[in-house]
């Protein structure tokens, strides 16, 4: 018989999960919350509901988180009426959610002394990829405790990378995120000067393509800065900011170098200042060149 799954936060990637979980015959229950995408379809597969994290955790031997953040992560966990309040023996708590993975630590750290198992599972790729079932998923965990949890990844998982043992899964999701923001941050910079400067924004990417800036975030970029559709990636700047702030932390805790992070950094906040939180990420390159127009005019 399958494992009892429980889920919270069921958004933009976590409804994705959840339908893939239910599709390959799992029993899943999940918290009911403002922020959930509509649940017609899950609970017509027949998932079920619950008001709070201890009320799902009494009845789940596994639970995916699938939150914004650190802050929320320790929340859902740690709430009076949060999962820990009624997580069971043996229980394991997958979290798929971008953190810190001191605060990973941490919260593994309660976890366990309540009598339960931690693991870091942070993902990439976007909605559709969740929706199809398809996602990369980059998991902390030791090889044995992995093992157990493997065919459930498998469910909403294209690949599933072992990274290494607890913590190292968010630590890998903030290496990728900083190198992904980083290069669009960097192609939307060169996109913006290109169109001051005359050049012709076809050329520019097909250039780019066949050069040294080919790769996933210019085919990313390609429909914002050609067609000026920036809707291909719902990724608002306030996560990018919120990631990156992440890896500076982390960067920070590591006594790593983070010159380059901290700048990159600063041009996702300013572009959070200028174009308001929830503008996305595809935006980047419209609100630099508004930055620049407005530069040259005073």
């Amino acid at each position: 018989m399958k494992q009892r799954i429980g889920m919270i936060g069921i958004g933009l990637m976590g409804h994705g999960i959840a339908r893939n979980v239910m599709k390959h015959g799992y029993p899943l229950t999940v918290v009911e919350h403002p922020g959930n995408q509509p649940l017609d379809e899950l609970l017509a597969g027949g998932v079920k509901t619950v008001a709070n994290g201890a009320a799902l955790a009494l009845e789940s031997e596994i639970i995916i988180l699938c939150v914004t953040g650190s802050p929320e992560v320790e929340a859902v966990l740690t709430a009076p009426d949060g999962v820990l309040a009624g997580l069971q023996p043996g229980s394991i708590v997958i979290d798929c959610s971008t953190a810190v993975p001191a605060s990973t630590v941490r919260m593994a750290g309660l976890v366990r002394e309540a009598g339960g198992l931690f693991v870091d599972a942070p993902m990439t790729r976007t909605a559709k990829e969740a929706h199809e079932g398809r996602l990369n998923l980059l998991v902390g965990a030791s090889a044995e405790l992995f093992a157990r949890i493997e065919p459930l990844l498998r469910t909403y998982a294209e690949n599933v990378t072992l990274v290494g043992a607890l913590g190292a899964g968010h630590s890998m999701k903030l290496l990728h995120n900083f190198v992904s923001l980083g290069t669009i941050a960097l192609i939307s910079e060169a996109a913006a000067c290109a169109k001051r400067a005359g050049v012709d924004a076809q050329t520019f990417v097909d250039v780019l393509a066949k050069g040294g800036g080919g790769g996933a975030a210019l085919e990313r970029l390609r429909p914002a800065l050609i067609e000026g559709d920036p809707t291909g990636m719902p990724f608002h700047m306030s996560n990018a900011l919120k990631d990156l702030g992440y890896y500076v932390t982390m960067a920070g805790d590591n006594h790593a170098v983070d010159a380059i992070a901290a700048t990159v950094r600063q041009t996702y906040a300013g572009a959070v200042d200028e174009g308001g939180a929830h503008r996305t990420l595809l935006e980047l390159p419209v609100l630099l060149g508004e930055e620049a127009a407005r530069a040259a005019s005073r």
